[in-house]
């Protein structure tokens, strides 16, 4: 295979080495989506100080964290994850002010490193920094539902299954658990009301759910380890989304409802226990020595020139 072939597969390997690169390619990718399709969509400026605040509280987490460990200030710094909150939040979030962009992700960010279970977070930092910004400041903060138009969402959508799908996170079941049960309830409203489908469907068709099921909702280290917690986990997300909307009609239904039940996660993981999720994949364990016959292994013989005798030499 020539250098031009293998490039390609090498880049995909690169990639595929941590979950988090294919998470930000898709998140950058709907941010310029966004960005290029929307009058009141995302702006540089608002992108800027989330990554800021995000920024910031993973610094300083990772200093504490590490002074009290004594070890390196900066070791295992952890950029991709600050950047994904900074993406997700930018995406999601509407504000009166740019500084509340930054004042989310450093609140999400921060709670991530104080408020942990069993060496996880409890809370989806973009999830908690915006659900905390709306319940602290009221409406001068909202999550923007439906901010692309038909063709951009169907790309976004396929964005974001793709990179699910290539990522070693394999998260792909909590999503589309999430999207069946919320669908679920939602249209069996409309029937059971005589409501025209039309509702549940253009409730199904917002910019901010597809960020929600594919990038918050999916967060391996804040959503249980096991396949049967997370689809348990899932129901119950979307269950409570949909009576969110149904019931009280909460702005931002299902950030509300995974913030409600973040205390699911560890409840789960205990019983139902499974391997716990690592950004990066273990290193491949180290390939075994070649099979040597018994008449390779055997020492070879040789005679001493003072006595004679054969002797084995190592």
């Amino acid at each position: 295979m020539d250098a031009a072939a293998r490039l390609p597969l090498g880049l995909y390997r690169r990639l595929s080495a941590d979950a988090r690169n294919w998470q930000i390619l898709a998140l950058g990718g709907l941010f310029t989506l966004s960005w290029l399709t929307s009058d009141f969509g995302v702006s540089l400026e608002s992108l800027a100080c989330a990554c800021a605040g995000a920024f910031a509280a993973q610094l300083i987490g990772t200093a504490l964290v590490n002074w009290r460990a004594g070890k390196p200030l900066m070791a295992g710094f952890e950029w991709k994850s600050a950047a994904i909150t900074a993406l997700g939040v930018t995406i999601l979030l509407r504000a009166s002010e740019p500084w509340i962009w930054a004042a989310a992700t450093f609140t999400g960010v921060g709670l991530k490193f104080l408020i942990r279970v069993n060496a996880k977070h409890v809370f989806n930092p973009g999830c908690i920094g915006i659900v905390a910004m709306m319940l602290i400041l009221g409406q001068d903060v909202w999550v923007s539902p439906g901010q692309w138009g038909q063709a951009p969402l169907v790309a976004g959508y396929a964005l974001a299954l793709a990179a699910l799908t290539l990522s070693s996170a394999k998260r792909l079941d909590i999503a589309l658990g999430f999207l069946g049960g919320f669908a679920a309830v939602l249209f069996a409203r409309a029937a059971w009301l005589g409501d025209p489908m039309a509702i549940p469907m253009h409730q199904m068709s917002s910019g901010a759910l597809l960020i929600f099921a594919f990038f918050m909702i999916t967060d391996p280290r804040s959503t249980p380890d096991s396949r049967a917690g997370r689809i348990l986990f899932a129901l119950a997300v979307a269950g409570l989304a949909a009576w969110f909307i149904i019931g009280p009609n909460q702005r931002g239904a299902p950030l509300m409802a995974l913030a409600a039940l973040a205390w699911l996660t560890p409840l789960l993981d205990r019983l139902v226990p499974a391997r716990k999720f690592e950004w990066r994949k273990a290193p491949a364990p180290p390939a075994p020595l070649p099979f040597r016959t018994p008449t390779e292994q055997a020492p070879a013989m040789t005679r001493t020139k003072t006595t004679g005798d054969k002797r084995r030499v190592a």
